[in-house]
């Protein structure tokens, strides 16, 4: 099933999920599909729960959009253990579609999370996939990128998202 995307403004973006305790059931494992399912028709390369409606500590990442199997990733529970490094670079978000910024993020981060079993592991990413483990981790902390954008910048997004739901346009 493909859910709809939670737009930016919606409450549930801006506060911290709920820790994931039910590990190994048919649910979970369907949830994990769907967010699989909806990432792809929303051709993003991650996605957290709440960008979905729901509060729940749960991600998935996949940077190859599909192309590999085993680039698939499933972070419940996740924490940043290291960071290592600058990079910056254009980053955008699904539940802030058509705008784009330059933000400053660690070059190489390993984040420790548990898998749909409720096992623990520990994975190191660098570049995009580093990328992808803290912007996904700061959603399930109802954190979005434009937190590390400049004020200025981050107000004219807040200023522009508000015409276009006047307008209509932002739903």
């Amino acid at each position: 099933m493909v859910y709809p995307i939670v737009k930016y403004g919606d409450p549930v973006l801006e506060r911290e999920a709920d820790e994931v305790t039910d590990f190994g059931t048919p649910e979970l494992e369907q949830f994990l599909e769907d967010m699989f399912e909806s990432m792809y028709a929303a051709k993003g390369v991650g996605l957290a729960a709440p960008q979905i409606g729901f509060s729940r500590k749960i991600s998935v990442i996949d940077i190859s959009n599909a192309e590999n199997p085993a680039d698939k990733l499933v972070l419940i529970n996740p924490q940043i253990v290291r960071m290592e490094g600058k990079q910056v670079g254009e980053e955008g978000c699904l539940s802030i579609p058509t705008f784009r910024e330059q933000v400053k993020r660690a070059k190489r981060v390993t984040v420790r999370a548990q898998d749909a079993k409720g096992e623990f592991f520990e994975k190191t990413g660098e570049d995009l996939l580093a990328r992808a483990f803290l912007h996904e981790t700061d959603h399930l902390h109802g954190k979005l990128y434009i937190s590390h954008i400049s004020a200025l910048k981050r107000d004219l997004i807040r200023r522009k998202v508000r015409k276009l739901v006047k307008a209509g346009e932002w739903d």
